[in-house]
């Protein structure tokens, strides 16, 4: 289930509803990717292959996603930590909070979560 960065920017649109159109889709897509009706209609007939999208023939709006944005942030994740850190998620977290800038709110929420964390 891994996605490439086109198939992300098509689903991100198909995450923000239920069902849409052919035409809906390459609206949303049409700023960002520059896609036409054809590009479009490709992507999703190969994402539909792969188990991405759902194609319903018989409805109106016949795309939607057949996977949740959770499981491919999740899949997304495990496969960075696997591969650049060694499946070691401390490391992960000390490298983005020493390149990052976080406010006191999120400080308290990741103390927090450290604390619930049954370790």
């Amino acid at each position: 289930m891994k996605l490439t960065q086109p198939e992300w920017s098509v689903m991100e649109v198909l995450w923000t509803g239920v069902r849409f159109s052919l035409g809906e889709i390459t609206d949303a897509l049409a700023s960002v990717q520059g896609w036409n009706r054809k590009t479009v209609f490709t992507y999703l007939t190969r994402m539909e292959h792969k188990g991405l999208v759902r194609i319903d023939r018989t409805q109106t709006h016949p795309y939607s996603a057949a996977v949740s944005r959770e499981d491919c942030a999740r899949q997304e994740r495990d496969e960075l930590l696997t591969k650049v850190y060694g499946g070691a998620a401390g490391d992960l977290i000390a490298a983005f909070l020493k390149e990052s800038k976080i406010s006191q709110h999120e400080v308290d929420k990741l103390r927090r979560m450290l604390d619930e964390m049954e370790v």
